[in-house]
């Protein structure tokens, strides 16, 4: 099965493509990000197919701004880049007869829900991100009935994440850089997910033949304190203080969604099951991955 990832730097895609590489029944067309292809220019994904060796089976759109107050701030790109860039991939892939798998968000919906997101929930994004990421879904699905869409929550991988965010946090105040207790929100619930789980996942989805939405998320629940105190006890640093704060003591510009679990049980039927997000914790620290080996080879 022949592959193209477009957003390969980010987690998702880095993920993604390592894992094609060494798949011995796959091959990896072409691996791209910016400034190298630019997904929301026709032309330039033009230029990306005509130059590839062979028609690809799979497009997998890792590509997206994710940064939610950026969005806020800057709507106009976020809509290119979340809303019409998956709609030309779509289109693009439709006409040569390949698959599109888009990436998509908790955000679609308002967060104020009391049970697990279904796939058939009705979306109410309150963010810019939010609604700019339903467009794109929108876009995508109505393109063809081949393409598969894939929700996720809370996702950490390979570069700038929340874990590294909280690790960095921890080193300056055991250095004595920073002093004061950790504060972190502890009124947002979801499923935090690994992306080498997500890729997995993704790709299962593939070899199955899906089409059109799935939820897929890792297993259990908590809050963003509780994933700061296990990161930082599975880390060394169980003896610092994590202060439990509200969202709106951040006063960010974009909403926040509550209530971000999904219902993934449609892809479980399938034999998507990421593992617990406390045992993905884990494996992402002691992995290659980990901001605490990044530390240790720079030491």
């Amino acid at each position: 099965m022949r592959w193209v990832v477009t957003g390969c730097r980010g987690q998702l895609g880095h993920a993604l493509a390592a894992q094609l590489e060494a798949e011995p029944g796959c091959e990896l067309l072409a691996a791209v990000d910016l400034p190298e292809v630019d997904v929301s220019d026709a032309a330039a994904l033009e230029r990306l197919f005509a130059g590839l060796r062979a028609v690809p089976d799979v497009v997998a759109n890792a590509a997206a701004l994710t940064h939610v107050d950026r969005c806020e701030r800057e709507p106009e790109a976020a809509w290119r880049v979340n809303a019409e860039a998956p709609g030309l991939l779509a289109e693009a892939c439709s006409h040569r007869g390949a698959r599109l798998v888009h990436v998509s968000t908790d955000y679609v919906f308002s967060g104020e829900a009391t049970r697990p997101y279904r796939e058939e929930d009705a979306p109410d994004p309150r963010s810019v991100y939010g609604r700019s990421k339903l467009a794109g879904e929108e876009r995508v699905l109505a393109s063809a009935p081949i393409h598969l869409v894939v929700r996720t929550s809370w996702l950490f991988g390979r570069g700038r994440n929340f874990l590294a965010a909280i690790l960095e946090q921890a080193r300056a105040r055991r250095s004595g850089a920073a002093r004061g207790p950790l504060r972190v929100v502890d009124d947002q619930r979801g499923c935090p997910t690994w992306a080498v789980d997500l890729a997995a996942g993704i790709r299962r989805l593939v070899d199955r033949r899906a089409g059109g939405l799935y939820h897929v998320a890792g297993g259990g629940i908590a809050s963003w304190w509780e994933v700061a105190r296990a990161c930082l006890d599975a880390s060394g640093f169980s003896d610092l203080e994590i202060e439990r704060i509200r969202t709106v003591d951040l006063g960010l510009p974009a909403p926040r969604p509550a209530w971000s679990v999904l219902d993934c049980s449609k892809a479980e039927a399938l034999g998507v099951r990421p593992r617990d997000w406390r045992e993905a914790v884990r494996a992402y620290l002691e992995s290659e991955d980990s901001p605490l080996r990044a530390e240790a080879a720079a030491s």
